[in-house]
């Protein structure tokens, strides 16, 4: 698989962190992405577009990212899910990760904390 091949949705409520997600994967040469602004928006696009990646913020509202995180991988074990937590969500990541999310991504993130994930799942498929 290459990085033009990745679908890749970006689950964040701040606009500007999207963007910057956006910005870095394209920089990366990852075109096929997907946008949700919350939760719910989170699952439903899933469902819907069945990306390989998921960056999946963890303060949202209508659902949380461990609720997200949950019923995801309750559809698909599969599911590849990167969290994305600043300082102050340790319990939320720690719940996350117990949850089935694979890799986490700390605020403020870089291209390369994003290169990281996409390299090591294109490897790993």
């Amino acid at each position: 698989m290459t990085k033009d091949e990745l679908r890749i949705l970006v689950c964040d409520d701040s606009i500007l962190a999207r963007k910057f997600i956006k910005d870095s994967l394209k920089r990366l040469e990852c075109e096929n992405i997907e946008e949700a602004k919350d939760g719910q928006s989170s699952i439903d696009s899933y469902n819907e577009f069945k990306p390989h990646i998921v960056f999946l913020d963890i303060i949202m509202p209508n659902k949380n990212g461990v609720e997200v995180t949950k019923e995801i991988m309750a559809a698909d074990p599969d599911a590849t899910i990167v969290i994305i937590s600043s300082v102050g969500t340790k319990q939320f990541l720690e719940d996350a990760l117990t949850a089935g999310a694979r890799d986490f991504i700390q605020k403020p993130f870089t291209d390369e904390s994003i290169a990281k994930v996409i390299d090591k799942y294109i490897s790993n498929h």
